[in-house]
């Protein structure tokens, strides 16, 4: 009983081929935990000082890595890397407020 973390190569959308086994897991939060991970690190990679929000996302839809989960006789747990990355997406780009100088 657990979870195990999938991982697809956006690039190669379709081509089980070039999927990969990220780890099994006993309980659904460490999984979960992998899979932001592994969405996180992409980002962070491909993230470049000033860059839009829609451009790192269509790097990622593009590029990167999809994790997924699949249960393993345990109950069902739900992820969507595209949901998650567009989230961080914006969070990552969002307009950090100016430093105010009091004189």
């Amino acid at each position: 009983m657990g979870y195990k973390v999938l991982v697809d190569d956006n690039f190669h959308y379709m081509d089980e081929d070039e999927r990969y086994c990220a780890g099994e897991f006993p309980d659904a939060e460490s999984a979960l935990a992998l899979c932001r991970r592994i969405v996180d690190e992409c980002l962070e990679s491909a993230y470049k000082p000033g860059m839009s929000a829609a451009r790192l996302w269509e790097g990622y839809v593009g590029f990167g890595e999809d994790p997924f989960i699949v249960s393993i006789g345990s109950p069902e747990v739900k992820f969507s890397a595209w949901d998650y990355a567009r989230q961080r997406c914006a969070l990552m780009c969002a307009p950090q407020p100016s430093a105010s100088v009091n004189d």
